[in-house]
């Protein structure tokens, strides 16, 4: 199985072949963002030629009612069909929706993603239909095929915990996961402020423990690739020093990190599998 580590343009600065060629410098294989940040399908294509880069486009259902977040998605998932993606990354629904409505969202969008023929993975992620380990198991109970791009640092925060309680949800998760983001969270917040801060190192350990049981899981069912984008945000995502606003810590530093530390940890457990 090969990892392919993905970067954001989530907190980059400069032009778009600018950051693309900075990314494929750095050993990413891939990009992850929403289309409409990205220029045109004319101005994008030519650069992941260029750059052999593969694309994630990841697209945010929006609006009122249910009606309008299926429409959302399906308009959604047609652009980002234009990009020619390995993969998509969806914020889907909405948590305050009834189990009734979800399903109904859920069924649509599986319907999509098998017409269509390209992975899409819904994100665990505040807001959302999968917003904590609990709506998100009763969903994939629900729904054999529903994957999931898991990101865990959220759920952290939502239950302001460290998630003790959820092992047989968390299992189930961690099983039907296709694609991470692996940011650091804690129970007071989605990203810390500098993983490689000691402070953090627990948390650290327990993220990884539940990236490397996804690795497992997706070996195990013989899959061909491991998507790990190391999203940590930048400012208000990234804590900064108050009146002059300052991030405490380097972003593209700290992705660059986790990435690399994450690699040696996908060799370590593939050489033992």
């Amino acid at each position: 199985m090969q990892l392919k580590l993905v970067k954001s343009f989530w907190g980059m600065d400069g032009t778009l072949p600018d950051k693309m060629q900075r990314i494929a410098e750095a050993g990413f294989v891939a990009v992850e963002g929403r289309p409409a940040g990205i220029g045109t399908v004319e101005e994008f294509m030519p650069l992941r030629r260029e750059f052999n880069l593969e694309y994630i486009p990841m697209i945010l259902t929006e609006g009122a009612t249910l009606d309008d977040h299926l429409a959302d998605f399906r308009t959604k998932v047609d652009e980002a069909l234009r990009y020619e993606p390995l993969q998509i990354t969806a914020h889907s629904g909405k948590d305050s929706w009834p189990f009734e409505q979800q399903k109904i969202f859920f069924t649509e969008a599986l319907e999509i993603e098998q017409r269509i023929g390209i992975p899409i993975n819904h994100e665990t992620h505040r807001s959302r239909a999968m917003f904590t380990p609990w709506t998100t198991a009763a969903l994939l109970r629900e729904f054999p095929e529903l994957h999931i791009n898991a990101d865990f640092s959220h759920w952290l925060n939502v239950c302001e915990s460290r998630l003790t309680d959820q092992t047989e949800n968390l299992a189930l998760c961690i099983a039907r996961t296709r694609h991470v983001h692996g940011r650091v969270g804690h129970e007071q917040g989605a990203q810390v402020n500098d993983p490689r801060a000691p402070e953090w190192a627990d948390y650290v350990a327990l993220h990884e423990e539940w990236w490397e049981a996804m690795v497992q899981a997706r070996l195990q069912a013989g899959a061909a690739w491991f998507t790990f984008n190391p999203e940590f945000g930048p400012p208000h995502y990234m804590p900064t020093l108050p009146y002059i606003q300052q991030p405490v810590a380097d972003l593209w530093e700290v992705c660059v990190w986790m990435a690399q530390r994450f690699a040696q940890r996908f060799s370590q457990v593939a050489a033992m599998s």
